[in-house]
């Protein structure tokens, strides 16, 4: 799910897709996946995690990290083409269910800003 920051534009919220994660330790992962983008487009996607800090709230585990790997589909950047990008997240996870939160830049007439929301399930 996508929350955008510019709500007068007609852009997808519901931001369906399936991806996949894997934390090798505390401070490192990697996440890859596809999903429907804002602009009603499939976007693909690798990116690394650093998740340097670490907090516990009420049983769960929260790691900041920033994100940064590769994207595509987005129709005004590279003309949905691959292009690198970089993300502040914040991991909340469970025992088995948790979510990522993101911060999207704006990139000014190429890539709306939003705050995406990435529901996770784990499953071993």
């Amino acid at each position: 799910y996508a929350e955008h920051f510019d709500r007068s534009k007609n852009l997808r919220n519901d931001n369906v897709g399936f991806g996949l994660e894997v934390v090798f330790n505390k401070d490192h992962g990697v996440m890859a996946g596809s999903y429907a983008n804002s602009n009603r487009a499939r976007t693909h996607y690798a990116v690394y995690q650093w998740r340097p800090l670490h907090w516990q709230l009420a049983g769960l585990n929260l790691s900041g990290a920033i994100v940064a790997g590769a994207f595509d589909g987005y129709p005004n950047y590279r003309k949905g083409g691959w292009f690198p990008a970089a993300m502040p997240m914040l991991a909340i996870e469970g025992e088995r269910f948790g979510a990522n939160l993101a911060v999207v830049p704006t990139i000014r007439n190429r890539l709306d800003g939003a705050l995406a929301i990435q529901l996770k399930f784990r499953f071993w």
